[in-house]
């Protein structure tokens, strides 16, 4: 349904249409696709593309003959948003030299809007005759050459275009075109993400047997450099490695150099729905259990794109020959951060008698509400907050006004966990919760232990907000010897005031609280083990929400996206996604709600987001509906991590 619309865009921030490119929008219902594509009619300037969406392509139109120095620059900027194979059309509006230079791979520096071009200053360059075209705009993010995004607390960009008079084909007469341009590719939020997506390469956490995910952007079309398929060059990206931050924590089992063969610009799965990758002399010298691990993390890499079905991969040598074939289920199996990862998740929270509660949040109608077996699921020590562990047998939990943290198991048998435990107490004796793990001498309740998170490691992690000596502490095995966890960069009066580990161990969500002021900040987790001692680190502490002025709540929604609450500045408080690179898109927003204290995501999608609201209690948001309550008089609601 519907007519594409084919024209000159009209660029936000320079106020008229421009010839540098063409527009083709596709609009349909329900997704249906692109109709046919008029081959008549006048030729309507129409508006730029709305953040995100796909289905609008801008073609690269070249430079008019006698185009004045305007022009050219207008057309340049315009050329960059398009998927001109090899940028060959943007490169028309640039000098011989220029053209040959310019590496739009080399960066993307991503602005708010499309970047403005002012008037030149005809008084600076009389020695060239040339002009100079201020650029400017506000600058949120850079993506760099290994496709890593980096946002940035948003800030003034200002560069500059300066153009030249060239003889032109013939040599008859002069034309204006680019000698000195930014570096890369400069392109308004919403082309960056017409043309970009996000993907998780996936590699192994050092050491360990399991993925971590590593989100990178890559062309949601042809690329218009390598001319790969989104496809390939998504393999492409995993065989270059970990973005640069992770890189210290992850291993890739793929040997050093190697390479999808020569040549490959498409990778297509056949009718068993098998993706055949062909790779280079490197990878022949890898070993049975070396090609395996290749291969999960191919599955993993592309289980993430929508595109393409992937069930099973199979590498071939540089001969062509089989390296070895691992289907889907048998990578989720082995390699997977989390035990069982299809299955539905259970909701937990403490009630008013602080008690750790369970139900399941993920039917038509929550479950009733049933105290946990053991101590934690009585009311003796009433609980401030709680974390339960991945395989959910046991729970840690904050007590004695957030003095001491400690571990009880919340797993009984089938006959004991029934509705007898009800809303009124646990049946049987009274059990006595285990002596504390770590405790806080804080004087007053805000300023001792914050809500403890469990790694996939099954070691348990803390907070000490204590303002005379905050730190980090880590048991290992959550019934260990507590150890206190490197934190360098926690100075100045800053402290941690509440935490999420992922489920991979690697990485662990922070609300770091410095001057009033609370900020989202991922760092990385090392470890490293000297004469039977573990020496655990928290180290590149980097802000991922730093267009948000405060962050209240922070909870992991999968192997590499955040769920967060948080204000803009002068704004409202709003419940998003965050992916843990700090990108966010125009639907990454979730429906309104006030007053949210703290927010629980699970790791898969099989169960809603739940959130306490303050006053409207503990509420869940099930997909396509709105925030929906669930329990009352409930707080510190938690999925198992």
């Amino acid at each position: 349904m519907g007519a594409d619309l084919r024209g000159k865009r009209e660029t936000p921030g320079r106020g008229r249409p421009v010839r540098g490119a063409v527009l083709l929008a596709c609009c349909s219902l329900l997704a249906a696709g692109c109709a046919t594509m008029p081959d008549s009619g006048d030729v309507q300037p129409v508006k730029a593309s709305n953040p995100g969406d796909s289905q609008v392509r801008v073609y690269a139109v070249a430079p008019r003959d006698n185009a004045d120095p305007e022009e050219i620059v207008d057309g340049f900027l315009e050329a960059m948003t398009s998927d001109d194979p090899g940028f060959a059309t943007a490169r028309k509006y640039l000098t011989k030299q220029a053209a040959r230079t310019w590496q739009p791979e080399a960066r993307i520096t991503v602005l708010s809007t499309a970047p403005d071009r002012d008037q030149a200053d005809r008084m600076v360059d009389q020695e060239t005759r040339g002009r100079t075209y201020p650029i400017s705009g506000r600058r949120i993010a850079t993506v760099d050459a290994r496709h890593a995004y980096g946002p940035e607390v948003p800030a003034e960009y200002n560069e500059a275009i300066h153009v030249v008079q060239q003889p032109s084909a013939d040599g008859k007469t002069k034309e204006w075109r680019i000698d000195s341009l930014p570096s890369g590719l400069v392109l308004g939020e919403a082309d960056f993400l017409r043309n970009y997506r996000s993907v998780n390469k996936y590699y192994f956490a050092s050491g360990e047997n399991w993925v971590v995910a590593d989100p990178v952007y890559i062309r949601q079309r042809q690329d218009p450099v390598t001319r790969m398929d989104p496809v390939t060059q998504t393999v492409k990206a995993l065989l270059e490695g970990p973005t640069r931050w992770l890189s210290p924590a992850v291993d890739s089992r793929f040997p050093s150099g190697t390479e999808l063969r020569k040549g490959v610009t498409s990778l297509t799965t056949d009718d068993q729905s098998t993706l055949k990758i062909p790779l280079n002399a490197k990878a022949d010298r890898a070993s049975a259990l070396a090609c395996k691990g290749m291969a999960a993390q191919l599955l993993f890499t592309l289980g993430d794109l929508t595109s393409v079905r992937v069930e099973q991969v199979e590498l071939q040598g540089s001969d062509g020959n089989r390296l070895c074939l691992l289907g889907k289920g048998q990578a989720l199996d082995e390699f997977s951060p989390v035990e069982d990862p299809g299955r539905a998740e259970n909701t937990y929270y403490v009630d008013a008698h602080g008690r750790l509660m369970v139900l399941s949040a993920g039917g038509k109608q929550p479950d009733k509400p049933l105290a946990v077996p053991g101590p934690f699921g009585q009311s003796t020590q009433p609980l401030r907050s709680v974390a339960v562990d991945r395989e959910e047998n046991r729970a840690a939990g904050v007590v004695q006004e957030g003095r001491e943290l400690r571990v009880a198991s919340i797993t009984a048998d089938a006959s004991d966990f029934s509705d007898s435990y009800g809303t009124s107490g646990a049946a049987g004796t009274t059990e006595e919760l285990p002596a504390p793990v770590v405790t806080s001498s804080a004087l007053r309740p805000q300023d001792r232990l914050s809500a403890p998170s469990w790694d996939g490691h099954g070691d348990l992690w803390v907070a000490d907000r204590n303002p005379v000596r905050p730190r980090l502490w880590m048991v290992p095995g959550g019934t260990g010897e507590r150890v206190e966890v490197s934190t360098p960069w926690l100075k100045d009066g800053a402290r941690i005031e509440s935490l999420r580990v992922s489920a991979d161990g690697v990485r662990i969500a922070l609300l770091v609280k410095k001057n009033d002021r609370t900020t989202l900040q991922i760092g990385r987790v090392e470890r490293s083990a000297a004469g039977g001692q573990e020496t655990v680190s928290v180290v590149d502490p980097k802000r991922v929400a730093p267009r948000l002025e405060s962050v209240t709540a922070v909870s992991w929604a999968g192997p590499s996206r955040l769920v967060v609450v948080g204000t803009e500045a002068g704004g409202v408080q709003q419940v998003r996604y965050v992916q843990t690179d700090g990108s966010t898109s125009a639907t990454s927003v979730l429906p309104g709600l006030n007053g949210v204290t703290a927010v629980a995501a699970p790791h898969g999608d099989q169960v809603p987001v739940v959130a306490d609201s303050g006053n409207d209690g503990i509420v869940r948001l099930v997909p396509g509906a709105n925030w929906q309550p669930m329990v009352k008089d409930g707080t510190s609601p938690v999925y198992p991590g």
